[in-house]
């Protein structure tokens, strides 16, 4: 002990005696004395204590005298009761403390010598026991209730219906929780989280008669009933054995006749610890109905939310830990997925800053298959933390919306898209021309342009279209924006350059301030007919929102668990795209076959009038005329180039030279080229083994990381209502209205 080392003097088997003043003193009894230190733990006094007078360490209390205050006792119950003793006592050479045990004493058939070969080691907080208690302790279905004085009561008849006839599947998988003897279990917690589940499935009420972290015993509630289970400590390591075990009730557990089960917290946070594993995202009032379905358990909205968030941090830990795991977490997903790429950054303080993601499956994918477009979005993630996700996504031949990368920053900035963009271009590192579709807002031109060599930008048209409707919102009618829209969305997949124009000026015609607004849009970010990349006619980046948006439907998660659901959801959607394209028969994938169908029944309408080599032209029934190179892939309608895909003039002409509609396809549309996608499979992550992080026992190899800033709270506007006149200013001075009198005209100089 740094404050110097204490002898402890333990007296036990005499009695205390109380004198006139109301003072106490200890008569009779041995005495033995101990060195004690700060190092030492409550566990290791008491099962020292326990040993010197071969006592059972479940049925020891130790409790000593403050100094100068002989009329009470303190219990001593925890390494901070030890701790306080030491300091009340500093500066003394001995201090006088005495070891009670309790009345009930556990069955012979039940009772084991302890093992003194056995270090005392720490593994689990042991429950104090109060002098002259019996040591049970109700468990599973005990007295502990989330808000009321009163235990909450299942419904017998609900409860007897469910265990006879099997219908809560909970129930049924924990009717096996605890087998017989030599069954193992990890650690005395799982013991007793299997005693609770199987108390609950068997209908009976469950008594401790021991336990702490070296055994476990315990017998049914019910007067004279001999079912009984003991457990203990397997060797030196953390595991638990039923060493005793039997199994037979005379109760009548789990019929009417036996013990109405009490739902304590330990038990409901039980419960629905085990169904946010299956459903992480379920509400307060969905899990209050299973468990009501299930258990016959009624419970208040207030008390479901309480449980859930017990639960959850149970599961999870807390907000503040899953920052200190996010190193563990990277490490983590470049071991288990070879090939991937996870970046963390932290600030000077070490406060967390960004963190890059971005799967090998993914990436191998992207260059197998996917069209070379890049659709950039963000998404606000539910946090006790600033926190913004931002997203990279591609499509694949079907259309299907394929996760690329993504990362996780405190805020939307400049610099952190910037930052994004150089991940991605060293993560991906493919030399062909990408072609990246944003909100005109986000200010990316000069990023991509510095990051990604050769690449082009194109505006999102939603993004938009929905600023020119908040520019023409309250100068024209509802009917004539509609009109403006309608226009706008066909100058922006016009692919031919005269159609585009008649579009723009049919909107110069209807409004010329809305085609001034237009042209300052820059349309050869948006336009087909005037953009130069390569874009396969996809115009808006909020595809992402389909995959994305669930993200926002979550309640607030720790980073950590996001992350893990976002590439569990990247992993099954994989597995999901793979398996079904095994059963693909034909060359297309099907959005793309199905689309050549409609374009070959619109091409029987055509008629090809003039050909040469490789160049026709074709005619409408209107007489309109296209030319195209079958060899150049090229029609002067442009709907070809523009989307990779033959239109239906290209079907007519290779029909007249009966040709393979199929060869004239982009390879991005073939099923050969879509299963290249997903040739690759997404590893799970070993988040189960995710270490925890406490102040007093640091287990992390890494320094702990602090997380970001909370979001401020948002400043609010005052909005007055409609009709109310802002009160006009009078001045004092000259008795005139519009000023006051330090604005006055007229005061002097």
């Amino acid at each position: 002990m740094k404050k110097g080392k204490q002898i402890l003097v333990c007296q036990s088997g005499g009695e205390l005696l109380t004198s006139g003043d109301g003072s106490l003193s200890y008569k009779g009894g041995d005495a033995h004395a101990i060195g004690v230190d700060s190092e030492m733990s409550f566990d290791e006094l008491k099962y020292e204590i326990a040993d010197m007078w071969q006592y059972n360490a479940c049925y020891i209390v130790i409790k000593y005298f403050l100094p100068d205050n002989k009329k009470q006792l303190i219990t001593i119950s925890s390494d901070k009761d030890v701790q306080r003793m030491l300091d009340f006592y500093e500066g003394c050479s001995t201090v006088d403390v005495f070891v009670f045990t309790g009345d009930d004493i556990v069955d012979d058939v039940m009772d084991m010598p302890v093992d003194r070969s056995n270090p005392i080691t720490m593994l689990e907080p042991v429950t104090p026991v109060d002098p002259g208690s019996s040591c049970e302790l109700v468990i599973a279905l005990g007295e502990e209730t989330f808000m009321d004085p009163e235990p909450l009561m299942a419904d017998d008849s609900k409860t007897v219906k469910l265990l006879e006839h099997g219908q809560s599947k909970h129930l049924k998988l924990w009717e096996n929780c605890i087998t017989g003897v030599e069954q193992k279990f990890n650690s005395v917690n799982d013991l007793r989280d299997a005693l609770r589940k199987y108390a609950i499935a068997r209908g009976f009420t469950c008594k401790y008669k021991c336990n702490d972290c070296r055994r476990v015993s315990a017998k049914c509630k019910a007067e004279g009933c001999p079912w009984r289970v003991f457990a203990s400590r397997l060797g030196t390591t953390k595991m638990f054995i039923v060493r005793k075990f039997n199994d037979t009730h005379t109760c009548g557990a789990g019929t009417s006749r036996g013990g109405r089960p009490h739902a304590s917290k330990k038990l409901l946070v039980t419960i629905m610890k085990d169904i946010l594993r299956d459903s992480p995202t379920s509400k307060p009032m969905e899990i209050a109905e299973e468990i009501q379905q299930h258990f016959g358990i009624e419970l208040q909205y207030s008390q479901a939310w309480r449980g859930i968030e017990t639960a959850r941090k149970e599961l999870q830990g807390t907000f503040k830990d899953s920052y200190h795991r996010l190193p563990w977490l990277c490490e983590k997903i470049t071991e288990t997925n070879p090939g991937s790429v996870a970046t963390l950054n932290t600030r000077e303080d070490m406060s967390f800053y960004r963190l890059f993601i971005a799967f090998k499956a993914s990436l191998t994918g992207f260059r197998n298959g996917c069209r070379p477009l890049l659709f950039l979005d963000t998404k606000t993630v539910k946090s006790n933390y600033n926190s913004e996700l931002l997203i990279a996504t591609s499509l694949d031949g079907n259309d299907g919306i394929f996760p690329v990368a993504f990362a996780i920053v405190d805020k939307v900035n400049d610099d952190n898209w910037n930052w994004f963009l150089e991940q991605m271009n060293t993560a991906i590192a493919v030399s062909q021309p990408i072609t990246f579709v944003a909100d005109r807002k986000m200010g990316l031109r000069w990023s991509l342009s510095h990051v990604f060599k050769n690449s082009s930008l194109a505006y999102c048209l939603h993004y938009l279209t929905e600023d020119l409707k908040m520019e023409l919102k309250g100068c024209l009618s509802q009917e004539v924006i509609h009109t403006i829209l309608a226009c706008f969305f066909d100058a922006a997949y016009a692919a031919a350059p005269d159609t585009y124009r008649a579009c723009m000026e049919n909107i110069r015609n209807i409004s010329p301030e809305a085609y001034q607004w237009i042209l300052q849009s820059e349309p050869r970010y948006w336009a087909n007919a005037l953009f130069e990349g390569s874009r396969y006619n996809n115009l808006t980046c909020n595809i992402t929102k389909s995959f994305y948006d669930w993200v926002s439907d979550l309640p607030v998660l720790p980073i950590t668990d996001i992350v893990d659901g976002i590439r569990r959801r990247t992993m099954e959607l994989m597995y999901t795209r793979r398996v079904d394209s095994g059963q693909w028969l034909d060359k297309l994938t099907p959005i793309v076959g199905n689309k050549l169908q409609g374009e070959t029944a619109k091409a029987q309408e055509l008629h090809v009038i003039e050909s040469t080599a490789k160049t026709f032209k074709v005619s409408d029934d209107l007489g309109a005329i296209s030319i195209l190179n079958l060899d150049l892939w090229d029609c002067s309608c442009g709907m070809w180039q523009v989307t990779g895909i033959p239109c239906l003039h290209a079907v007519a002409a290779v029909e007249y030279c009966h040709g393979n509609i199929f060869d004239y396809c982009s390879k991005y549309f073939t099923t050969e080229t879509f299963r290249l996608i997903y040739i690759d499979s997404i590893n799970p992550l070993p988040i189960a083994n995710m270490p925890v992080h406490k102040d007093s026992c640091p287990v992390l190899v890494h320094p702990p990381m602090v997380p970001p800033p909370p979001p401020g709270i948002p400043k609010r506007r005052r909005i007055r209502s409609k009709g109310v006149v802002k009160r006009p200013l009078h001045c004092s001075r000259c008795k005139g209205s519009g000023h006051n009198r330090a604005t006055c005209p007229s005061q002097p100089i």
